[in-house]
């Protein structure tokens, strides 16, 4: 996995075959990563994919049942202590007192981490400044939005600025607005050296985020690069049709499977069709073929995949697909 470029001193996180069992259920089954420092990984799938479960791992809050790590070198296994002392983890849920205002949780917080009282209130009153809080500061976080109370949570989990923050989820149920604000955050995190690793199941947010990308789905990762190389992998052109009747589809994917030899996917719009492809020469002969068959199209397009589309291609289904997995989403 390494580079000669890449030496053991350059990873965060250098993670072989993790597994976890629930029952007859292997949440996580033989995860291999390996995360730069400095960087933000994106790690994407559905729900029950094994995005939380193994994030807990790393973060030494569930006991992996086969494989190993190292998180800045230390053991997994042996130096927990040690690697609890330079990570944090926010979870999908808001894990914040929502009876106490955003300064008082700050500030608890600080006192929690070693500050002294003066120093904890100062690094609070920063904290509120930087993640756009100080009109809510003496506000009850029960009465935060939701995009505040992200905001309040991810400032909780870096009141001693962590070398590794897992966001497990971080924008999950957001408005557009408060996404954005997250996604600020991020970046604003990574640029001062924090490496992120982010689980997600928005492939917007990865490709907006993310340095590298891994697809987890049934606990193992199917693939792995930038964004740019999982986009390439699946072909360098996309099919899209948008038919006028629904009821159409059946035949039409029948039909342009035919001349285009590749798989053609049904998406979450009844009437519409997406394939990866290389030859455009195909494309309009496939066309035709559905206008001699009397089979309408409203729209159609040909263009570089998105991430969404790869996704698809690599799984067989959506991203928003999945059940949650034991004990975590």
């Amino acid at each position: 996995m390494q580079s000669a470029r890449q030496l053991p001193q350059d990873w965060a996180i250098e993670a072989k075959g993790l597994v976890k069992v629930y029952g007859k259920q292997r949440a996580v089954d033989g995860v291999d990563l390996t995360v730069q420092k400095g960087t933000v990984y994106g790690f994407l799938g559905p729900n029950g994919a094994g995005k939380t479960t193994t994030i807990r791992m790393l973060a030494t809050l569930v006991k992996p049942d086969e494989g190993a790590a190292r998180i800045f070198g230390h053991d997994l296994e042996k130096e927990g202590d040690a690697i609890r002392s330079r990570i944090s983890l926010t979870g999908q849920y808001a894990s914040i007192d929502e009876d106490l205002t955003g300064m008082e949780n700050l500030v608890m917080m600080a006192r929690l981490m070693g500050y002294g009282r003066k120093e904890a209130k100062v690094r609070a009153k920063d904290l509120l400044e930087a993640f756009g809080l100080v009109d809510a500061a003496k506000r009850q976080v029960k009465r935060y939005s939701g995009g505040m109370r992200r905001r309040i949570d991810i400032a909780a989990s870096i009141v001693v600025t962590p070398d590794l923050l897992f966001l497990d989820e971080p924008t999950a149920g957001l408005d557009p607005r408060s996404r954005n604000q997250v996604w600020d955050i991020i970046r604003a995190l990574t640029g001062a050296g924090t490496t992120v690793l982010l689980t997600t199941q928005y492939l917007d947010e990865a490709d907006q985020l993310a340095d590298r990308i891994a697809v987890i789905d049934q606990g193992k990762i199917i693939a792995e690069g930038t964004s740019s190389e999982l986009k390439a992998s699946v072909g360098t052109g996309t099919l899209n049709v948008q038919l006028v009747n629904a009821k159409d589809r059946s035949r039409a994917v029948e039909l342009l499977e035919q001349k285009l030899a590749v798989p053609v996917h049904f998406t979450s719009d009844s009437a519409s069709l997406t394939a990866q492809m290389n030859d455009s020469l195909a494309v309009a002969d496939a066309l035709g073929e559905l206008a001699q068959e009397r089979i309408a199209v409203s729209d159609f397009s040909f263009g570089r995949p998105s991430l969404d589309e790869v996704f698809l291609t690599l799984t067989g289904h959506a991203a928003t697909d999945g059940t949650n997995e034991e004990g975590a989403s």
